[in-house]
């Protein structure tokens, strides 16, 4: 089960490579990389050219986890605004970011390039819109960041040339860049081969640090390795530290074609909430797709995504009047940092374990440059951008945004007290889920498309919060850290290890590297 059989595709799935062989006896390597997207492709890419034996494991293969749910924008823009950055960590800290944010587009471009990837990669301009109610002073102060950052060629171009989106001033961004993630992804995944690297399925259920490390999967399967790049969107290897930093929020996406040539090769973002953006991706037979998306929100917290599709099909119609036909509809999850910065390299209180998470809504971003931070690591090599990106940082100014989110977790301890869904499970149809309540228990209750029904506890193995059901993607959600687990109740994406528990038997811990160790 891995999150391509979820109940929306994008449209990048139709170029998923098949699963990879499965793992069937334990083995050695001298690193092994723990999921087979953006993030750890590149980080085993990067260590197999150095030499270095590599295993990279996945539930499912190449490019079966987000991303596959990604819009893949390459960008220089930071998300959550330089302009922000820099009051929250300081010019230098955000210089450096900067320099990140730059080079990992010259790093795509080169490899694409001297590996012969053919993934639709292009330069292209990049546009931050004012959204509705939004100031021109936005935009002033972005631009100044920018150019304090190093970033000297954005400017503020007033009226916007993307006049399908604004007739107000934008921001431009030159030299962004767009592709195609899969093909991407199995171009690297022909060269981590062809240099000795190997790709194999395996679920993960465990990793201990250690002079040593130990990576349990399942079927009691052990491998050891030097040292466990762990690229799984949001960590499998601890309980708490990470998921404290970070929180996962839904975020959805459609495609539509266009005539060829109708729509300008651009990438657009707005500055307000809800937040939407647009980008362009080759077609064939005349014609092109235009990508729109955003109308985010946490994870697990809401319930309307039918609802945010015919939005972002509603807020494109009004400003694409060239689009024929809607062609598809898919979400994600992307996990949102305390202070807007990926988590990239050694795992807190670690000495064999990294982490790639954080990727506060620029997987493709923070992804390539985890992997080329961490592959430094590794190879004892000095990377200008650790510091910055360290997991076990502390950004006091990012307190409160902390403070809120782990509010918000505790928050959703409440639904232990509250009704279910339905009070009759006669009340769920056919392939639809809810909660039900038991007596003092709380249960996952899935109706197959015969009618059958699948009832699970609804606790999360992970920490213990209850989960909620997802209609668009026919999963189940947890609200406090991100995991997901399919309708019949496997989980599909960590930090959960395991699935949700049988009725009447307690939930399965995840397992913590904080307080278990391997067995003897």
């Amino acid at each position: 089960m891995d999150l391509t059989t979820q109940g929306t595709r994008s449209l990048w799935m139709e170029d998923l490579a098949r699963p990879a062989p499965e793992l069937t006896s334990g083995r050695r390597a001298e690193t092994v990389v723990v999921g087979a997207g953006i993030a750890g492709l590149t980080t085993a890419y990067l260590l197999a050219k150095a030499g270095r034996d590599v295993l990279v494991l996945d539930r499912g293969g190449v490019g079966h986890g987000m991303t596959a749910r990604t819009a893949a924008h390459l960008s220089t823009a930071l998300d959550d605004r330089w302009y922000k950055l820099i009051a929250q960590s300081g010019e230098a800290n955000a210089m450096t970011a900067a320099d990140a944010f730059i080079r990992h587009v010259d790093f795509i471009e080169a490899v694409q390039q001297d590996e012969n990837i053919d993934c639709d990669f292009a330069r292209v301009d990049g546009y931050l819109i004012l959204a509705d109610g939004d100031e021109r002073a936005t935009l002033e102060k972005e631009r100044d960041a920018a150019h304090k950052l190093g970033l000297a060629d954005v400017t503020l171009d007033e009226p916007c040339p993307m006049d399908k989106l604004t007739s107000r001033a934008c921001l431009k961004f030159p030299r962004q860049g767009r592709f195609h993630p899969l093909r991407y992804l199995d171009g690297l995944a022909r060269c981590i081969k062809r240099d000795g690297g190997q790709i194999m399925r395996a679920h993960v259920t465990a990793v201990w640090d250690g002079d040593t490390v130990v990576i349990e999967c399942e079927g009691g399967i052990k491998v050891q390795a030097d040292s466990a790049v762990i690229a799984t969107n949001t960590p499998i290897n601890d309980r708490v530290v990470i998921h404290t930093k970070q929180a996962p929020y839904r975020t959805y996406a459609i495609a539509a074609t266009v005539p060829s040539g109708s729509v300008p090769d651009v990438l657009a973002w707005e500055t307000g909430m809800p937040y939407h953006y647009v980008r362009l991706q080759p077609g064939a037979d005349g014609t092109d797709l235009l990508i729109v998306g955003g109308e985010d929100h946490k994870s697990g917290q809401a319930h309307d995504g039918a609802s945010r599709f015919q939005k972002l099909e509603l807020w494109a119609l009004a400003r694409f009047p060239e689009i024929r036909r809607f062609t598809a509809r898919w979400s994600g999850q992307v996990m949102e940092s305390a202070d807007f910065l990926g988590y990239l390299g050694r795992n807190p209180g670690d000495r064999n374990v990294f982490v790639i998470t954080g990727d506060s809504g620029m997987g493709m971003t923070h992804g390539a440059i985890g992997g080329m931070i961490v592959s430094d690591l590794i190879r004892g090599k000095n990377n200008p951008w650790a510091g910055l990106f360290d997991p076990a940082r502390v950004t006091p100014k990012a307190a409160g945004r902390f403070a809120r989110e782990n509010l918000n977790v505790v928050a959703q301890f409440a639904g232990y007290v509250m009704p279910g869904d339905v009070g009759d499970v006669a009340a769920i149809p056919p392939n639809g889920g809810a909660i039900v309540r038991r007596g003092a228990a709380k249960h996952a209750v899935y109706r197959r498309a015969d009618g059958t029904l699948v009832e699970k506890s609804a606790v999360c193995p992970h920490m213990g919060c209850l989960v909620a059901w997802n209609p668009v993607e026919t999963c189940w959600d947890c609200p406090c850290h991100g995991s997901q687990f399919s309708a019949e109740g496997e989980v599909i994406n960590g930090p959960a290890t395991t699935g949700l528990s049988p009725v009447g038997k307690p939930a399965r811990a995840a397992h913590s590297h904080e307080t278990d160790r391997p067995p003897s």
